[in-house]
């Protein structure tokens, strides 16, 4: 799974600029995804930015005052249209559709998205990166429909972390009141949290109040917080948990140090908040770390053993 953040995309734009034709004079982003991007680009070459509505109705965006007089004038007859990506051609062929009412204009077209899958290149004039696959960009990544098949932390992630948890007065007012973090707008599989069941609740009653869609909320059935703090298993716990999980392809954490152990239990990516990152570790199993060891040390047995396995093929 290829994980793409926002500074990583701003160094792939960067590294590509001179791709880019310099005497643009609109760059016209497709929303909301295309105005990073078209931002971006307008921001570089110092030239007008607009999107594709206020564009096909005859606005442009006005310039910031450090720039008013620096940015390119005159008319506009190049213009570059930018997504941040495309796969399937939907966005970019709507875009398309939208700017046939300003044929008269007699405007140059370049369609452009910094990544592209291996088909979607063939529907843009500009891509600066092919990504086949399954990919996640830091814009977008709560609000992705793979969310349906991820399992997620609650505190670090959904909310803030308590900045005291005294099982009490405190940490409760902090369940019902805690400021949200990162609200997603798709339904989420599963949360898995290291509260305690206890908490349910006032847990419940937080992700109604904030719009949390989910299906499952896994909670730890111990007593109270000195129970869970000698019992000390939180990235086991998680990681056994998604690993069981078929139907789960990612994990949303926002701890690092439990991420990273996640990941080593499931074999499967872990999202970290806490750094930003896809963490991805290959599970080898048992059989293939023997016969890389035999491989390594005794390579006259390991040819035999091929050569056995083949024939009995």
């Amino acid at each position: 799974m290829e994980y793409v953040t926002v500074n990583q995309f701003d160094e792939l734009i960067r590294h590509n600029l001179h791709r880019i034709p310099h005497d643009i004079d609109l760059v016209v982003g497709i929303p909301r995804s295309g105005m990073l991007p078209a931002n971006l680009i307008a921001l570089y070459l110092n030239t007008r930015l607009s999107d594709i509505d206020s564009f096909v109705g005859g606005r442009i965006y006005s310039n910031g005052l450090s720039r008013g007089g620096y940015v390119r004038k005159g008319e506009i007859k190049k213009v570059l249209v930018v997504d941040d990506s495309i796969g399937s051609g939907v966005s970019m062929n709507d875009a398309k559709k939208k700017l046939e009412v300003c044929r008269d204009g007699n405007y140059d077209f370049i369609f452009c998205a910094p990544i592209a899958t291996t088909g979607g290149s063939k529907m843009v004039d500009l891509y600066f990166t092919i990504i086949d696959g399954d990919r996640l960009f830091e814009w977008n990544i709560f609000h992705h429909s793979i969310l349906s098949i991820a399992c997620m932390d609650i505190d670090g992630v959904l909310c803030v972390d308590p900045l005291l948890d005294d099982d009490g007065e405190v940490y409760q007012s902090f369940l019902q009141t805690a400021n949200p973090l990162f609200v997603p707008t798709c339904k989420i599989n599963t949360l898995i949290s290291c509260r305690l069941e206890k908490y349910r609740n006032q847990t419940e009653k937080w992700l109604s109040d904030n719009h949390v869609d989910y299906d499952k909320l896994v909670m730890l059935d111990f007593p109270d917080k000195a129970t869970r703090v000698a019992w000390g298993k939180h990235g086991e716990y998680k990681g056994k948990y998604y690993a069981q999980r078929q139907d789960c392809s990612l994990f949303i954490e926002s701890s690092y140090a439990q991420a990273v152990e996640i990941a080593k239990i499931s074999g499967k990516p872990v999202y970290c908040v806490e750094s930003n990152s896809m963490i991805q570790i290959q599970v080898v199993s048992k059989k293939k770390r023997f016969l890389h060891a035999i491989r390594k040390r005794m390579p006259n047995v390991y040819s035999r053993i091929r050569k056995m396995y083949y024939r009995t093929k």
